[in-house]
């Protein structure tokens, strides 16, 4: 799976979907006037005499009005629904009667739960989801919903976690992350819009259908109003279910299509196709199955790992279970479904940690430096089997201490203080004195052993740790969460210069943070304005190169073998000596940067690759300073590994 690739694809999708729905939007104004002219043509006395056209001519005030109307009622109404799950994905979770996984929970089955979502966060490199999980509801079933990374949630059903063994599990969380990192999230949500803003329409006219019934009775036989109403009702009712027939079939066509590449995905950064395969396989062979009995799955049915209900035929939101389990066991006949009862579910086990990495095991970049393994582009977006593996093993080597913390309401927002300290211990002293006067002496002193602990296990856990404590920082109050913003700022610029490691963590935090408080308001970053995209990617690279080479010979030979990469105009920028890097300018870049299409985004990865590697070898901390930066661009990048020869 091509990241960039699958998001162009969604977005070519979401298009396609928009212009369906302005052309059944019309379709339906057109409708709606045809209904209400030839109501009042057949109730009126204008009839009589008067031709057709000059009929249209006299209403063609009530006309035009009713196509606004019409109109602004279905985009309304639309946009309403919209907005309304753009708020966040809890949002949609709640409303579908799921109960939050609190982050410490010790609860056996919710603590593999929550095992397998941070693995699988850390191996895509994004911050972990909220979890959610649909007490009520008996069935195996799960589904990703949210706005943007930074607020989604994964919530799964009780039979999920009852009936499911961890490697099934794991299967269907893959699943999961595959719909968040190929850009289905925000287009399930247009999706759930546009059929809500059609369906509206079709409710309006059965209340006007029943309100017009109702004074009919009660009218003279001289009131014609009462028929026109009725008719009007009627109409609007078989224009609505119409309309929502069409885009019922629109959404489980497109429904259909993701479900494959998310099977797909998922078998590539799991262990092996069994999981998903087996997980599929008990939905078929228990009685439950897939569907949903407590939250109406008719509005989510695009969403959920499986069905959720009965629609067959175009109306399904799936393909059928025996095809999707023979993409992934060619072998399988419908009649091998096993038999599931919940009463032979496996007992787990909630351990939080275990040992270290072993020798012999895919991990980090080695402190010594190494060639980089593939190339940065590639890996966006698309984690493989050795990065959860790599991800179940770093989530167990975590100290007690730190893995506690990033676990708690009130500790995690210390550790993310401790996470953006100097890592270099030059201007440490001065920075936990300015915490000290902001939070006290004995929150400090806790900080300062999460700094140390930090510092012993390396670098390459710095970004995991911030992903894993995500979910619990992001639960403070609003203005806690702007104070450590403030203080996140003060602290990287305390000595007048900019750490470019540490600015990049800033930057993480406060753009996850961003999208978790107000999904809806992501930043809209307009595109076509070239030479300030030109100039904000050539200061990155300035930046990198000056921060990654001591020797200023050395930072001028990666920086002009980056700008080559860009072509003609990259090769017209030089190095400049004197050039600043202010928390100011490496904002202002990065956030024209987020204008580029994907294109371009991959060409900047591939520059700033370049800049990197042009010295053969890459550090753990030039590693996690392209993770870094990959996270601030929204482009969600895994561990960079290399295989480690057995001891």
């Amino acid at each position: 799976m091509n990241f960039f690739a699958s998001q162009d694809k969604a977005r070519r999708t979401t298009r396609r979907l928009v212009f369906a729905y302005i052309l059944a939007t019309a379709l339906i104004v057109v409708g709606v006037m045809l209904i209400v002219g030839v109501a009042l043509f057949s109730f009126s006395d204008a009839r009589y005499g008067t031709t057709t056209g000059a009929f249209i001519g006299q209403q063609a005030p009530i006309l035009i009005g009713t196509a606004i109307l019409t109109t602004l009622f279905i985009l309304g109404a639309t946009a309403f629904k919209t907005a309304s799950l753009s708020s966040g994905g809890g949002r949609v979770a709640l409303d579908m009667g799921g109960t939050l996984v609190p982050p410490d929970v010790q609860d056996p089955l919710r603590r593999r739960l929550r095992n397998v979502v941070e693995e699988m966060a850390i191996a895509s490199g994004m911050p972990v989801p909220d979890i959610y999980v649909l007490e009520q509801e008996s069935g195996i079933n799960a589904f990703a919903a949210g706005y943007t990374p930074g607020d989604a949630v994964i919530a799964v059903t009780r039979g999920t976690l009852e009936l499911l063994d961890r490697e099934e599990l794991q299967g269907v969380i893959g699943h999961e992350f595959s719909h968040i990192l190929n850009g289905d999230m925000r287009l399930n949500i247009r999706l759930m819009g546009v059929l809500f803003g059609i369906m509206a329409l079709g409710l309006i006219g059965r209340m006007i259908l029943r309100s017009g019934h109702h004074a009919s009775i009660f009218s003279s036989r001289r009131d014609r109003g009462a028929p026109v109403v009725l008719i009007i009702g009627l109409g609007l009712t078989i224009l609505g279910g119409i309309g929502v027939f069409v885009a019922r079939a629109i959404k489980a066509s497109i429904s259909r299509q993701r479900e494959y590449l998310a099977d797909a995905s998922a078998v590539q950064f799991t262990r092996q196709t069994g999981g998903l395969a087996s997980a599929l396989k008990k939905i078929g062979g228990y009685q439950e199955g897939s569907h949903l009995q407590q939250a109406d799955p008719e509005e989510v049915s695009h969403m959920l790992f499986g069905t959720g209900s009965r629609l067959r035929g175009i109306f399904a939101t799936h393909p059928p279970l025996t095809e999707r389990i023979q993409a992934l066991d060619p072998n399988f006949k419908a009649s091998d479904y096993p038999a599931v009862d919940i009463r032979t579910r496996d007992t787990v086990s909630g351990s939080a940690s275990a040992a270290g990495l072993h020798a012999g095991t895919t991990t980090a970049v080695a402190s010594g430096g190494a060639n980089l393994p593939e190339t940065i582009a590639e890996m966006v977006g698309d984690p493989e089997t050795r990065h959860v593996t790599f991800a179940g093993q770093l989530r167990r080597s975590v100290p007690e201490l730190l893995y506690d913390a990033a676990h708690s309401d009130e500790r995690a927002y210390l550790l993310t203080i401790a996470l953006i300290l100097d890592s270099s211990g030059r201007d440490l002293e001065r920075q936990l004195t300015l915490v000290q006067e902001r939070l006290g002496a004995e929150r400090v002193q806790l900080i300062r052993q999460y700094y140390d602990n930090i510092c012993a296990i390396g670098a390459e856990y710095r970004l995991p740790l911030m992903e894993i404590a995500f979910p619990a920082l992001k639960r403070r109050p609003l203005p806690q969460l702007s104070y450590l913003i403030d203080l996140a700022q003060r602290l990287i610029g305390i000595d007048g210069e900019t750490d470019l490691y540490e600015y990049c963590y800033y930057r993480i935090l406060i753009g996850n943070l961003g999208q978790a408080v107000d999904p809806s308001a992501r930043q809209k970053h307009r595109r076509g304005i070239r030479e300030p995209v030109r100039r904000a990617a050539i200061d990155l690279l300035q930046v990198i190169a000056r921060h990654g080479h001591e020797d200023p010979g050395e930072a001028k030979r990666a920086f002009d073998a980056g700008a080559a990469s860009f072509g003609k105009w990259g090769s017209q920028f030089d190095f400049d000596d004197d050039f600043g890097a202010s928390v100011a300018v490496l904002d202002k870049s990065l956030d024209i940067l987020l204008a580029l299409n994907n294109e371009g985004k991959q060409m900047l990865l591939e520059a700033i690759t370049i800049v990197v590697m042009s010295d053969k070898t890459l550090a753990v901390t030039e590693a996690e300073l392209i993770r870094a930066i990959c996270a601030s661009l929204d482009c969600p990048l895994p561990p960079i590994l290399v295989e480690n020869p057995v001891v």
